[in-house]
């Protein structure tokens, strides 16, 4: 068997893609290839590798175990792939792109996606600003900002968010310290950010619903300084899933009598008439995040 040299990206590239679309259908209609194509592509990419990576029937696909592994190898050549050719493509991609995200969610998922775009255009200025969503509506609809992840219910449209991509859908929880916290004294203790927030907007009236007492205990705009008050046990809060550390509790709903919570979802919004360096930035968060879903 002649040794492995080299795996062509476009062989990889219909891999992920048809992991991503969930079928060999989608996945040639987002490359607008033939899908007998996109399966030929397929079959060179297993054998090549010699490794079977899908198990597929008719009603059915699946990653096989190999195929797992080399899912996330072929997501990171790729990317580089990408930030070759958008580097050797747009050398002269250059101004300033205004962007905007709430602050828990730009520390926890954007800190690589960012630092990644401007290696691949370095003469992109980025100015981030991490604000509540209600802030940085305001500031999106005053002109202040070209592209921003904002926070909403799920399919929520109003007049200050008509519209937007949905680029993150996650579960909401109860988490604190200990289960007692939730279950000392008449009015439940809440770390919260300040007003205007939709986590804190979620909370109370999620336990307004059900005629459950609370009092705000401790107030923080950081998500770090809102994890230290619940580490000390100050008051229980509400965080997306993926975002409560290994030190803090998720809470039962049932045995803590806490009212179920709404999804999350973060919607990307954009300003019109975008220049081409915002554009490159939405599609690159856009890009990221679908994969990060989709594993």
């Amino acid at each position: 068997m002649t040794p492995i040299t080299n795996v062509p990206p476009e062989l990889l590239r219909a891999f992920v893609t048809v992991v991503d679309s969930g079928g060999f259908s989608a996945a040639a209609e987002r490359l607008m290839r033939g899908q007998s194509a996109i399966s030929l592509q397929i079959k060179r990419l297993e054998e090549r590798l010699g490794r079977r990576l899908l198990e597929r029937n008719p009603r059915h696909l699946a990653l096989t175990v190999e195929g797992e592994t080399i899912l996330d190898h072929a997501r990171r050549i790729l990317r580089l792939n990408d930030e070759l050719v958008a580097r050797v493509r747009e050398p002269e991609l250059a101004g300033l792109v205004r962007f905007g995200a709430p602050e828990d969610f730009a520390t926890s998922h954007l800190p690589n996606v960012l630092a990644r775009f401007t290696a691949s255009h370095p003469r992109v200025a980025l100015e981030v600003t991490c604000e509540l969503t209600l802030n940085l509506l305001d500031r999106f609809q005053a002109g202040e900002l070209d592209v921003a992840l904002v926070k909403r219910m799920p399919t929520e449209v109003t007049a200050e968010l008509p519209g937007g991509l949905s680029v993150w859908r996650e579960p909401l929880v109860w988490a604190a310290r200990d289960p007692d916290i939730a279950r000392a004294g008449p009015a439940l203790p809440l770390v919260a950010s300040p007003r205007p927030c939709v986590y804190r907007k979620r909370a109370t009236e999620a336990l307004d619903t059900i005629g459950r007492p609370w009092r705000i205990a401790y107030t923080c705009g950081s998500l770090a300084g809102s994890l230290a008050a619940v580490r000390a046990g100050i008051g229980l809060t509400v965080l997306p899933k993926e975002m409560v550390p290994g030190d803090v509790l998720l809470l039962s709903e049932a045995e803590c009598d806490l009212p179920p919570l709404a999804d999350t979802e973060i919607a990307l919004i954009e300003a019109a008439d975008l220049s081409p360096p915002a554009a490159r930035l939405r599609d690159t968060i856009i890009r990221e995040l679908e994969h990060r879903t989709a594993v």
